[in-house]
């Protein structure tokens, strides 16, 4: 048997991990100068937090780092139990880049270890989607290269669709420029945003609405979904439950039997959208390029 090891990236319930036997590392954020753990809930308040950002707090974040992993994989590797980490992805964190160099050290004082590290290419619920597959695969008996190399062949079908409703935070994290966050919000423009093949995010269409995003999100949603009867679909929000309801009911027109999941985003990933990102998340039939 091994161990399925995550962080806290993947924006899933605390005891959704617990009840499946996956353990996870935190990520941590900072807020006034004070530094938090972003524990998917288990003492973090997000509620709190979600008001702090609509109070204007434009909060910071910090990758995981060495020490961090060396002390969340030597227990197993001590123990001798085989793990796979399912890590936040490379192109939006130095966090799988940390978790590699634990794996070298590591595996200095235990050349034996089993450590298996995967990068997700994939964040937020995505990354959580990814998640609850291997669950399934382990589950069902497949074993850890096998899931190993399951999950870097697939990697690239979960897709990723989001929108934001304030564009600040989107400059404030460096994902757009100054002069296109002042020109959306001012022609309330509503950007359609992916991941790439990388891990990175991209601004793939605008919309000039917030009804046309969300719409816009479901489509794209629906046209590569691999499973058409009852696709397994997680719908991630920071504070924006109406809009998650309006893309379910989109989707639903298509795929009624569709399984739907809605999630909050983290603290982690909200520091970058703020309030009112909505984002949804799905297995395609084609990769992201």
């Amino acid at each position: 048997m091994y161990q399925l090891l995550t962080d806290s990236s993947v924006d899933l319930p605390f005891q959704l991990l617990v009840d499946n036997n996956v353990e996870f590392v935190s990520l941590h954020v900072n807020v006034n100068g004070q530094e938090y753990k972003d524990d998917l809930e288990h003492h973090f308040d997000l509620e709190h937090f979600y008001d702090q950002i609509d109070s204007g707090l434009m909060p910071n974040t910090a990758q995981i780092n060495i020490g961090q992993f060396v002390a969340f994989f030597e227990p197993y590797v001590k123990a001798g139990t085989p793990i796979l980490y399912l890590g936040f992805s490379s192109g939006l964190s130095g966090t799988f880049n940390s978790a590699q160099q634990a794996r070298n050290l590591l595996l200095n004082t235990y050349p034996d270890a089993k450590i298996c590290l995967v990068d997700s290419l994939a964040a937020s619920s995505g990354q959580g989607l990814m998640l609850l597959d291997a669950v399934d695969k382990r589950d069902a008996g497949m074993g850890i290269a096998e899931l190993s190399d399951w999950l870097v062949r697939n990697r690239l079908h979960y897709q990723h669709w989001f929108t934001v409703d304030d564009l600040n935070y989107l400059y404030h994290g460096g994902r757009v420029s100054r002069t296109s966050a002042a020109f959306g919000t001012l022609l309330h423009i509503k950007p359609i945003m992916d991941m790439d093949a990388k891990g990175h995010l991209r601004v793939v269409k605008k919309a000039r609405s917030r009804r046309r995003s969300l719409e816009a999100l479901a489509a794209n949603t629906v046209a590569t979904l691999v499973d058409r009867e009852s696709p397994r679909i997680l719908i991630c929000t920071s504070r924006a439950v109406d809009a998650a309801h309006v893309i379910e009911n989109e989707i639903k027109k298509t795929v009624p039997n569709a399984r739907f999941t809605i999630t909050k985003i983290g603290p982690t990933i909200a520091s970058h959208t703020g309030l009112g990102c909505v984002a949804v998340f799905s297995f395609g039939s084609e990769k992201r390029v």
